[in-house]
């Protein structure tokens, strides 16, 4: 197993500089990440540190409370992709799945996908805020819209990841799309855990660490 192509490098902290960006994008290219999960207004910087890398750009729309209206988590793609990015995590409409409004909740998510042709949706659920039904009924209707992944968290709200979580997520939507855990994945153990329990990607800022803790134990 290539652990690091399962990673997501990840900064969405309100501190980011030149050098944040500038080391998250070597360290990325270092270690072969799939991608730099960073805020949009990067994009465009970590664009030219990345050129001739296999890492791609991936950035959050919505973000962190998915409380924007859709068009605008679409007019926030649109200048995303323009930027460079080719994935796209967007925040899941909270107020609309708390109501069981799933065809709005749909809507929501279609549309960012449609603007995305060729780019990859990832929906985060924000799942410590559901429950095991609401996170299966989001499951199901991520996949009726497109969606390339389902997300677990923003990394902002009362807790991260679980493996219980991960594994609802996966035994809903089948081998069909991917799978995120992100959010409280700081060490080996944590991650192995959530790929275990069916993500096909993580996302942490923590990915060094993890990766030499994983090389070590192989050693």
């Amino acid at each position: 197993m290539n652990l690091a192509s399962f990673i997501d490098h990840t900064y969405l902290k309100p501190f980011a500089s030149t050098l944040v960006i500038e080391n998250l994008a070597n360290e990325a290219k270092e270690w072969n990440f799939s991608t730099i999960c960073i805020h949009s207004s990067w994009l465009a910087y970590a664009s030219d540190i990345l050129r001739g890398s296999n890492v791609q750009l991936c950035t959050v729309v919505g973000f962190p409370l998915g409380l924007t209206p859709t068009r605008t988590k679409v007019l926030e793609s649109e200048i995303a992709l323009h930027a460079g990015a080719k994935e796209i995590d967007m925040v899941i409409q909270l107020d609309f799945l708390r109501n069981a409004d799933w065809n709005k909740v749909e809507n929501d998510i279609q549309q960012v996908v449609q603007v995305c042709s060729g780019a990859q949706v990832k929906v985060i659920l924000e799942t410590c805020y559901l429950s095991d039904r609401e996170i299966v009924e989001a499951c199901k209707v991520c996949v009726n819209a497109g969606a390339g992944f389902v997300k677990t968290s923003t990394g902002f709200g009362s807790a991260g990841a679980l493996v219980h979580h991960v594994q609802l997520m996966r035994d809903t939507v089948g081998p069909s799309i991917g799978v995120k855990a992100s959010g409280g994945i700081r060490d080996l153990n944590t991650a192995l855990a959530m790929i275990n329990a069916g993500a096909s990607r993580l996302g942490t800022s923590a990915s060094v660490g993890i990766v030499q803790e994983w090389i070590k134990g192989r050693s």
